[in-house]
């Protein structure tokens, strides 16, 4: 919920790549017994059900821009395969002795520690190396200071023209409610409460009480020396 597929769009349509497509796979999403046959493809018989050759998604994003959310959701066996696309720029179908030679830009995302899942085995550590060539830290919402309002009022403009009402804006408590609120949901949740809000107003102001949040100071982070 902090954007990272827009990030990833953005950085892709400011590319050279902006021709060419954007592929977007949240890894989490696919069983894992379909993943390896969702990214690298199969041909026909490989498996039980493959009735027919089949591209993957890597072969699909040629020329362009795969971007996989939630990486370290990939199993073992899939994250060799990853592995060796990346290294060699090449993929082999399953159920295929024929490598094929890709040209595709990879971005990949997760909420996760991959660094400490090395540690414990659970994501391999040389893929980790090989992916973490240049990082990107999203803040959560609460942490986007003077911008989480410009989202919120945004958002709210949205809903007013959906929603065929006259042009609605914040009070200034639910400004202030919406600063001091945590949000752990990130932009779905305050897309979801300003959604809620603009459907039951039935004046432009927004109130604090529309809103249905409890708002309350964020945790502060220890000092360590």
């Amino acid at each position: 919920g902090t954007g990272k597929e827009l990030v990833a769009k953005a950085i892709h349509d400011a590319s050279s790549r902006a021709n060419n497509p954007f592929i977007a796979v949240n890894c989490a999403a696919i069983p894992e017994t379909l993943i390896e046959s969702e990214l690298f493809g199969h041909e026909k018989g490989s498996f039980t059900g493959a009735a027919s050759k089949r591209s993957g998604l890597i072969e699909a994003a040629e020329g362009g821009t795969l971007f996989l959310d939630e990486i370290g959701e990939l199993p073992p066996d899939a994250q060799a395969r990853l592995l060796r696309f990346i290294q060699e720029s090449e993929i082999r179908r399953i159920g295929s002795n024929t490598p094929l030679p890709v040209d595709v830009r990879l971005i990949a995302a997760t909420h996760r520690d991959l660094q400490g899942m090395t540690k414990t085995s659970e994501f391999r550590a040389d893929l980790y190396y090989r992916i973490n060539v240049f990082r990107i830290f999203l803040p959560a919402l609460r942490e986007r200071g003077n911008d989480l309002l410009s989202i919120a009022e945004h958002l709210l403009k949205i809903a007013s023209l959906r929603h065929n009402k006259s042009e609605l804006y914040l009070s200034r408590d639910a400004i202030h409610a919406i600063r001091l609120y945590n949000w752990p949901g990130n932009i779905r949740e305050l897309e979801n409460v300003i959604e809620r809000a603009a459907i039951m107003a039935d004046q432009s102001e927004i109130s604090r009480q529309a809103l249905e949040i409890e708002a309350s100071p964020p945790p502060q982070h220890a000092n360590t020396t």
